[in-house]
């Protein structure tokens, strides 16, 4: 009897393991990610076992290289107009970004420029799964 409770709950735990302590990120995610790859223009300004929030401010005419983020929300601080594209293979497209404006997006890689005559500015909220 007691090993029958006792495979289910030890496979329970370790489920339970793997949700609340998750494997280490990837060598990829990491070589992806923005603060390290794009630390000029990307600063990490706060991080807890939750999420982390990203403050970008990218120059008129700046570029940011192909980098990766999770699922989050994005709040634009300026008017700015950018290209993007979603790699592998995406084409660029065009969009206006608006101050105030919150927008959610899923998990992305991507390279974006800042086509635009001003100085880019957004917060971006980045969950942790």
């Amino acid at each position: 009897m007691r090993k029958r409770i006792a495979v289910p709950c030890a496979l329970l735990a370790l489920a339970g393991g793997v949700v609340l302590f998750p494997p280490p990120a990837s060598s990829q995610q990491e070589e992806l990610d923005p603060v390290k790859i794009a630390a000029d223009t990307h600063k990490l300004v706060f991080e807890n076992q939750f999420l982390r929030v990203i403050q970008a401010k990218v120059p008129a005419g700046g570029i940011e290289p192909k980098h990766k983020h999770p699922k989050g929300v994005t709040v634009y601080m300026t008017d700015y107009t950018i290209e993007q594209r979603s790699l592998p293979g995406g084409n660029w497209t065009r969009g206006d970004r608006r101050f105030g404006a919150v927008t959610w997006s899923d998990a992305v890689v991507h390279e974006v420029r800042n086509i635009g005559k001003t100085p880019s500015h957004a917060l971006r909220i980045e969950l942790k799964y």
